[in-house]
């Protein structure tokens, strides 16, 4: 609902953001950063990422530690299509300018491949702006794109009819800083000769905008085109930094320009009544992401008196270290004799798995999209690869075990709250146990390692790939875990972990799988990845999207049936 504050005078100019404003660029733009974020690494932006607990909010924490883990945007993001780079680049760095620049920079290179997929962001917007100039009203554009960007960007929208609508435009590489630094909107008002005031309006869909607006003390109006609750507009500022008004849309913007007109009926050379366009529909709300159905009060679980979990991609982060040690070791697949091995097409669980088949065995690598989501485990890929061949899964293990020594020793919390999980399940009088496919020489080394000071306190038992002769999706090491506490083997023991091989194990060894979805698979994807056939019938009994989903679950077993 548009809101606006009684105060704000009438405009002497517009000045517009770009994207998420007037043009709609989110096909290239999200081309461009899925391009990007897999380079952070090389870039030397991994180790500048905003700790989260020095995020502005829960939701840029959660995606400083996704971006930091998969390097690629969250999925809530890629399906709501509601933020920018510049909203994406300040969340995850903070007020590191330095970073933001490189960001920047290696964003810029990949754009070039997509820009140019560019259109109005509202029906009716040529309408609209040639409405706000025949009121006499000076437009301009204010934005972090590039001038090649831009400049192509304005020639290239609804056929080329927005050229002649604005009186200055200024580009991120026009000035030395980008937003939030109040510089472009500054060189704008230079430009055409007007004082930063409330008389110049600056029009964005961001926070990042509102804030831009504020460090230049003129108006901000904040274009509320992705659809945001009003909530959640609210979080984001304070009283010294809301925007002067925020509109829905460009009818909601005439109809503003209509009432400052009554109070101040010389501001504009004609009248909105007289110029206005007929009304065209507001932007439309983004589909809402499908989320895994699960919630403790439909999902009958027996409360737990032991809970296993999932060692990487679980309660730790070892990504970088595993996925430098598959590239080097699966060229080894030619002399071990291991490509004959792989699973025949017909046999894999789904075409992407097949697919993937037949790229390692073509090329003896990871196919660049596996690496690049960064979302399944060694022992996924082996399980894919080779199916129920036990002995080639072993000779593929011991390869990269070999491989792992150069590489492994860096190991971070999945979440910074994990520990206080663990913690507080062994305060319920819950054992808690690690079941890893990592052999022991890494495990005690990265249990020794982790948050600095060790975890090894927070377990009851652990259980790694070589204690047993078979390694997970058999349910060998999940067995031993509970022997070793002296513990049958039932639905009161859980086994949390990422990956099909964590489900397939708690299954067979008929204790309740609880699938960690760190990595935001949608439901769509899980209903692909358990299928519940009978090929494939194992399935998780729950699913959560992190530990604060997960406790709620622990709490709500210990609460009890009502």
């Amino acid at each position: 609902m548009a809101r606006f504050n009684e105060a704000i005078p009438a405009p002497s100019v517009l000045i517009f953001d770009w994207h998420g404003t007037l043009v709609d660029t989110h096909d290239a733009m999200f081309s461009a950063m899925e391009e990007m974020l897999p380079q952070l690494e090389e870039l030397g932006l991994v180790e500048r990422l905003l700790p989260e607990d020095q995020c502005r909010t829960q939701d840029d924490a959660r995606l400083v530690r996704y971006i930091r883990i998969f390097r690629r945007l969250h999925p809530r993001i890629l399906a709501e299509r509601r933020v920018s780079r510049t909203d994406i680049f300040n969340a995850i760095f903070g007020e590191d300018k330095e970073a933001k620049l490189i960001a920047h920079k290696a964003y810029n290179n990949a754009y070039r491949k997509y820009f140019g997929q560019v259109k109005p962001f509202q029906p009716g917007a040529y309408e609209y702006l040639s409405a706000l100039r025949a009121m006499g009203i000076r437009l301009a554009v204010s934005t972090n794109r590039n001038r090649e960007f831009l400049d192509k960007e304005l020639k290239t929208v609804d056929e080329g009819r927005w050229q002649h609508l604005f009186d200055a435009t200024v580009c991120a590489d026009d000035v030395t800083e980008y937003k939030p630094d109040p510089e472009v909107i500054l060189k704008a008002l230079e430009k055409l000769g007007l004082p930063a005031d409330s008389r110049a309006w600056y029009v964005g869909d961001s926070y990042v905008d509102m804030l831009t607006a504020h460090k230049a003390g003129v108006s901000g109006v904040f274009y509320n085109g992705a659809c945001w609750e009003q909530q959640r507009i609210d979080s984001w500022f304070t009283k010294r930094d809301a925007p002067a008004a925020i509109l829905d849309s460009f009818e909601d913007l005439l109809n503003l320009l209509a009432l400052l007109e009554r109070q101040e009926p010389d501001a504009f050379v004609q009248a909105p009544a007289e110029v206005r366009p007929r009304p065209f529909p507001p932007p439309e709300r983004p589909e809402p992401r499908i989320e895994p159905d699960w919630h403790p009060a439909v999902v009958r679980l027996i409360r737990p008196a032991v809970i296993l979990f999932d060692w990487h991609a679980t309660l730790v982060d070892t990504l970088d270290a595993m996925y430098h040690a598959v590239d080097d070791m699966l060229p080894d697949f030619h002399k071990l004799d291991l490509m004959d091995r792989m699973v025949a097409p017909e046999d894999s669980k789904t075409l992407e798995d097949a697919r993937l088949v037949a790229y390692v065995r073509e090329f003896a690598k990871l196919h660049p999209k596996v690496k690049a989501d960064r979302k399944i485990s060694r022992t996924d890929i082996f399980e894919v690869l080779f199916g129920e061949n036990q002995e080639a899964k072993q000779i593929a293990h011991k390869a990269f075990n070999h491989h792992y020594r150069t590489h492994y020793g860096t190991v971070k919390a999945f979440e910074p709250r994990v520990r206080d999980v663990l913690e507080g399940l062994r305060k319920l009088d819950i054992q808690v146990g690690v079941i890893t496919n990592r052999d022991r020489e890494f495990f005690e080394h990265e249990l020794d390692a982790v948050e600095g000071t060790g975890w090894s306190h927070l377990f009851d038992v652990d259980v790694c790939g070589d204690d047993t002769p078979l390694r997970k999706p058999h349910p060998d090491q999940l067995l031993l875990a509970v022997q070793k506490l002296d513990y049958p083997p039932d639905p009161s023991v859980w086994y949390v972990g990422d990956s099909t091989t964590d489900v397939i194990a708690a299954k067979r060894a008929g204790m309740t799988s609880v699938f960690f979805n760190g990595a935001q698979w949608d439901q769509p994807w899980l209903n692909k990845i358990f299928p519940g056939t009978h090929k494939h019938p194992d399935k998780p009994d729950v699913v959560v999207n992190d530990f604060s989903e997960f406790w709620a679950l622990v709490l709500a077993c210990e609460v009890g049936p009502p």
